[in-house]
């Protein structure tokens, strides 16, 4: 996807075109995100449309610059003047919702012939938008379930229906909120673009560099800072736009060549970005958009989600700023010499301004607003402080090229959103949902493990290449009803099948965020995607934490939320350590060995607060084995330690 968001930047794009096209498609291209710009921020701050209307219109208008740019970037002709005319029809459907509404209302939102005709183009938009936005994934499977739908009579057993003709489908998917304008829609108008926006703003005006700045002046006088630098700054930015291969491409083109200056390989260094860049999909306030949808399915405060996700990820950053100082150690790094407390103290006192719309974003939050409120309150202050320095000014011309960058940016989020509510509506109109999780559990003959790992691999093979929200989106219908059924917490649940969805941005065969961060580096794609997941392998394992030690998602007693984190905390950089196989000296095989399984054993999977005896042996002896390797790495017990230093 970063190839196409690259191919898709105007000013550089289809230079075989027509400098009169290019020119007149850009023009229009701006003018739509201009009118998506300003019906967003109106819904989110005066909150007067009706949601069909809101969510069709919003559709409308991005699947049409969508198709316009999408056009342009076509080396085909005639896919080309195909997508511009499927970007003239794209405006139909949202019209004729808004102009039609009470009429729809009054006949129950049954599709008449009209809504046929237009049920059959709002399609054929969503096809062609998602496959050259997307690719053929998600083609497949909305192709999968329109069919289902249409022919479950002809499928024999439990998982048959009788069928239902294009007129229920339209009625569905079309004309009511659980289909393509449904909830997923519903969470792009109301928090994907909107946080978007306010994310192209504050880069805009220079936030991102002040992340960067303030990473480099707490770290870069470290050894190795440059590396720490680059995940500290990444898991920031991620913060504001939730976008893995969004950070890389932002930062990396700045902090992987400063990482390989200093000596990291370029598959280190790509590693390195990579895996700090996905930080930013598992810490509030955005990860990925996928905070706000869970907050929409589960039926939660915002806030709820937020503060349940914070332990988890900061021991994603924990450990992966562990591994990355590691990793200096070992390779005998420099340090950054243009970095530490001046250049903090400087970017404090002239640039810490910039942070206000953050700030104020917490405040108004902790306040009492809504998300959207809360988003629109910081988009004002943004443009307040912008004009206080000449190098962050912007003026008409730079809002309307941040409204642009927004729309680019969420075209294959919008396009994602839009198919797996279709998806979503099939499923929930035929029940097929409800029996795969029947299946998963059916499959993992009730035990826990088992279905764990059963839904790990699901999420993780459906999550392959697709963006955060629609791989959760997806994951939420077809998985998690088979962990909730089990009797765990729905935020655990959800929170399970999240981790394992966007694993896919650092392990092969897909790592999109890996594979951009290649590209940059010069490295191989494949061994830097490995090596992102030795760094990143906590994504991998924190969910099983939680999933069996639910006070990690602060669910419990303060004493119990504490108890977890600080055992989660020992276990995650006890096994940062025993896979770096460094610790102030290159770590054996037996002690990397006793590393992990003291590791495993601290947290062994039960509640915290769990007085099993077996539980609080293994709890003992996962202690006693740190005390144990924690001393002879020290020295005192090895008679190697010296020897090992010299050849160091």
């Amino acid at each position: 996807m970063f190839k196409l968001l690259d191919k898709l930047r105007l000013d550089r794009s289809a230079t075989t075109r027509s400098g009169g096209e290019v020119v007149f498609v850009s023009l229009l291209f701006t003018l739509v995100a201009v009118a998506v710009t300003a019906l967003v921020v109106y819904g989110a701050y005066f909150g007067l449309i009706t949601a069909l209307i809101l969510r069709s219109s919003f559709f409308s208008l991005v699947a049409c610059g969508a198709l316009l740019v999408l056009g342009l970037a076509s080396e085909r002709s005639w896919l080309r003047w195909l997508c511009y005319a499927l970007a003239a029809f794209a405006l139909v459907p949202g019209y004729h919702l808004w102009a039609s509404y009470i009429d729809i209302i009054m006949r129950g939102a049954m599709a008449t012939p009209p809504d046929l005709w237009i049920f059959a183009g709002l399609l054929a938009v969503l096809f062609v938008l998602v496959r050259l936005a997307l690719g053929w994934a998600l083609v497949v499977m909305m192709a999968a379930a329109i069919l289902y739908a249409w022919f479950g009579y002809l499928i024999p057993g439990e998982y048959g229906h009788g069928g239902y003709d294009l007129r229920r489908l339209a009625s569905t998917l079309m004309l009511s909120t659980e289909g393509v304008y449904g909830v997923p829609m519903g969470v792009a108008v109301e928090y994907i673009f909107l946080f978007a926006l306010l994310g192209g703003l504050l880069m805009k005006i220079g936030t991102g560099e002040v992340f960067v700045d303030l990473a480099r002046g707490l770290t870069g006088r470290m050894r190795g800072g440059p590396g720490l630098s680059a995940a500290l700054s990444s898991a920031l930015l991620g913060t504001i736009n939730g976008s893995a291969v969004a950070n890389v491409v932002t930062t990396g083109t700045f902090t992987i060549p400063l990482m390989k200056r200093v000596g990291y390989t370029p598959t280190l260094a790509g590693a390195i970005e990579a895996a700090a860049s996905s930080a930013g999909q598992i810490l509030p306030p955005v990860m990925g958009a996928a905070a706000f949808l869970m907050a929409e399915i589960i039926g939660v405060p915002y806030a709820q989600i937020a503060l349940a996700a914070l332990i988890p990820g900061l021991l994603y950053v924990l450990a992966l700023m562990v591994a990355v100082r590691l990793e200096a150690g070992r390779l005998g790094l420099e340090r950054d010499a243009q970095a530490g407390l001046a250049l903090l103290r400087d970017t404090l006192l002239r640039r810490g301004y910039l942070l206000l719309p953050l700030i104020g974003l917490i405040g108004f939050l902790a306040a009492g607003y809504t998300p959207t409120r809360a988003a629109v309150m910081c988009l004002i202050i943004g443009l307040l402080i912008s004009p206080w320095r000449s190098e962050t000014r912007i003026g008409l011309m730079g809002l309307a090229l941040v409204c642009r960058d927004t729309l680019l940016a969420v075209m294959p989020i919008v396009a994602a959103v839009a198919a797996a509510g279709a998806v979503i509506g099939v499923l929930n109109l035929t029940g097929l949902g409800l029996m795969l999780s029947g299946l998963i559990v059916d499959l993992g003959s009730g035990n826990l493990f088992a279905i764990l790992l059963l839904t790990a691999l699901v999420s993780f093979i459906l999550g392959m290449g697709l963006p955060t929200s629609a791989a959760y989106l997806l994951l939420a219908v077809l998985v998690a009803p088979a962990l909730t059924r089990l009797g765990m917490e729905p935020i655990v649940a959800h929170m399970f099948i999240f981790y394992y969805g966007l694993a896919s941005a650092i392990t092969p065969p897909v790592a999109l965020a890996a594979y951009a961060a290649a590209s940059i580096s010069g490295g191989d794609a494949n061994r830097t995607a490995f090596e992102a997941v030795r760094l990143g392998f906590v994504k991998l394992l924190v969910p099983f934490l939680f999933a069996t030690m639910p006070a990690l998602l602060m669910i419990g007693t303060p004493v119990e939320i504490t108890l977890a984190a600080i055992l989660a905390t020992i276990g995650t950089v006890g096994l940062t350590v025993a896979f770096a196989g460094w610790c102030g000296r290159r770590t054996t095989w037996p002690e990397r060995i006793l590393l992990t399984a003291a590791s495993l054993l601290v947290v062994w999977p039960t509640p915290v607060a769990s007085t099993d005896a077996m539980t609080l042996i293994a709890r003992c002896a996962g202690l006693v084995l740190f005390v144990i390797v924690g001393l002879r790495l020290a020295g005192p017990f090895s008679d190697t330690s010296s020897r090992v230093n010299r050849k160091a």
